[in-house]
C-alpha cells in the first residue's frame, strides 16, 4: 500500500468532516451539501457512488459497487459486474449497513443498523434486516421518535445529568 493510500485512510478515519468529505470527493464520490460521513469503506470504485444533500452515513457502512464474478475468471478473462449506488437527499444509513451494487435509496429514507440492502429503498421508508425490508414509513418512525423524545440541554454535563436521572432514576 502506497503512502498516499495510507494518508487517505488516515484522513477518512481521523479527519474532520470537512477533511473526510474533501478526501471522498477527491476519490470520486459525488457528495451533496450538509452531509455527515463517519464511514471509510467506499469500495474499489468510489466514483460509482452518489450521495445527495443532508445525508448521514454512520460508522462502518460498507459500499459494494461490484459483483461476484471470480468463479468465472478462468472462463472469461474480463467478465466483470459493476453497479452504481445512489443515496438521495435527506437519508440516514445506520451503523454497519452494507449497500450492494445497483441500489438507489430514498429520498427521505432510513436504513437500519446492520441492514444488507439488496434492492432499492423506496422514498419515505425505513428499512432494516438482512436482506433489508420495509418496516414502516418515515412518518410512522417520526411519530415513534417524538413519543420517546427526551428534552436534553446542549451542555454535555447537564445532558448527562438529565439522561442519568431519566434512565437510572435518583439513587440515595
Amino acid at each position: 500500500m502506497g503512502i498516499s493510500r495510507i494518508l487517505q485512510k488516515l484522513k477518512l478515519r481521523y479527519g474532520s468532516q470537512e477533511t473526510v468529505i474533501r478526501t471522498l470527493r477527491g476519490m470520486g464520490v459525488q457528495i451533496g451539501e450538509r452531509c455527515r460521513i463517519y464511514s471509510s469503506d467506499f469500495g474499489g470504485e468510489p466514483w460509482l457512488i452518489r450521495i445527495g444533500n443532508h445525508v448521514c452515513i454512520s460508522n462502518d457502512v460498507t459500499f459494494v459497487n461490484h459483483g461476484l464474478t471470480w468463479p468465472f475468471q478462468d472462463k472469461y478473462d474480463s467478465l466483470t459486474s459493476f453497479g452504481a449506488i445512489e443515496i438521495r437527499d435527506n437519508c440516514q444509513i445506520g451503523v454497519r449497513a452494507t449497500i450492494l451494487p445497483n441500489i438507489t435509496i430514498g429520498p427521505n429514507a432510513i436504513v437500519g443498523a446492520c441492514a444488507v440492502v439488496t434492492k432499492d429503498v423506496p422514498p419515505n421508508t425505513v428499512v432494516a434486516g438482512s436482506p433489508a425490508r420495509v418496516i414502516c414509513t418515515i412518518d410512522e418512525y417520526e411519530a415513534k421518535c417524538r413519543e420517546g423524545h427526551i428534552d436534553i440541554p446542549l451542555d454535555r454535563d447537564a445532558a448527562r445529568e438529565v439522561l442519568v436521572k431519566h434512565f437510572w432514576g435518583t439513587r440515595e
